[in-house]
């Protein structure tokens, strides 16, 4: 079933098993031209859920005003956690946000150029008082609390020496997929993780994505291979100038006459 216009209805249902996110009313405008006009969103209903659409519906500024990194002209994005009281995101700064649990990806391949693999990771997962500069003798006690799981990562992905720099796009690309899932999210934005990426990494970034939301974490992906989105995705919300005009299964999604006209072109139905 393809719904027209995201609606809100879910909300008033049954307690959720996860958290979810709702966006009400968020408007953003560059140079006055309206970019983002989501009226009420839900994201989350789903374990994992995608976000497509043409370049230039606004996705990736939507994921950054989730994020609070693009401040809202009006409106309100709130996360609604499975057992807690609701958070208002858009109130918080965004340095903030993984404190309650919600973590994004750069969709633009970002690196710390003089640090090493391991000591990004390590910086990724370091707790605020251990970054102050008098507890640069503490790294001993980061480093023994989260070495299996970041070897873990480093061997699943291939990285052949930890102690070098990241390189290529493809390994600064899941480096930061790495940083994102050692913050345990509960709440995980993708902005185009496998962008670049060959096949078999791709595979295993979409195994990865797909033990994190069994795990309970909610995942809401913004891709151009729709190859991730069809297989990946249980509810599918579609984009298109600023507002998302279409939400449902794959299949109904991929299928849509608007979808087909305005996204895909009628070869790849």
């Amino acid at each position: 079933m393809v719904a027209e216009h995201a609606t809100a209805g879910a909300v008033d249902g049954p307690a959720a098993t996860r958290p979810r996110i709702r966006v009400q009313g968020a408007v953003k405008s560059f140079s006055g031209r309206v970019v983002v006009d989501v009226d009420d969103l839900v994201l989350g209903n789903q374990p994992i859920e995608g976000l497509i659409g043409p370049n230039g519906a606004g996705k990736t500024t939507l994921m950054r005003m989730i994020m609070h990194s693009t401040p809202l002209d009006r409106g309100r994005i709130s996360l609604l956690p499975a057992d807690g009281r609701e958070v208002m995101l858009s109130s918080l700064a965004a340095h903030r946000m993984s404190r309650h649990g919600v973590v994004k990806s750069n969709q633009v391949i970002m690196d710390f150029d003089k640090l090493t693999i391991w000591d990004s990771l390590l910086l990724a997962v370091a707790e605020a008082s251990y970054e102050q500069p008098h507890r640069i003798f503490s790294e001993r006690t980061v480093f023994q609390r989260h070495e299996d799981e970041i070897r873990h990562y480093l061997d699943y992905f291939g990285f052949a020496d930890p102690t070098a720099f990241a390189m290529s796009a493809g390994e600064k690309k899941l480096l930061d997929i790495v940083r994102c899932l050692l913050l345990k999210p509960s709440f995980l934005l993708l902005d185009e993780p496998t962008a670049g990426l060959p096949e078999d990494q791709t595979e295993k970034v979409m195994t990865v994505i797909r033990d994190v939301a069994g795990g309970g974490t909610s995942v809401v992906i913004v891709e151009h291979d729709l190859n991730v989105i069809w297989n990946l995705c249980g509810e599918v919300h579609f984009m298109a100038e600023g507002s998302v005009v279409l939400r449902g299964d794959p299949q109904s999604i991929r299928e849509h006459r608007t979808v087909v006209e305005k996204y895909l072109g009628e070869g790849h139905v």
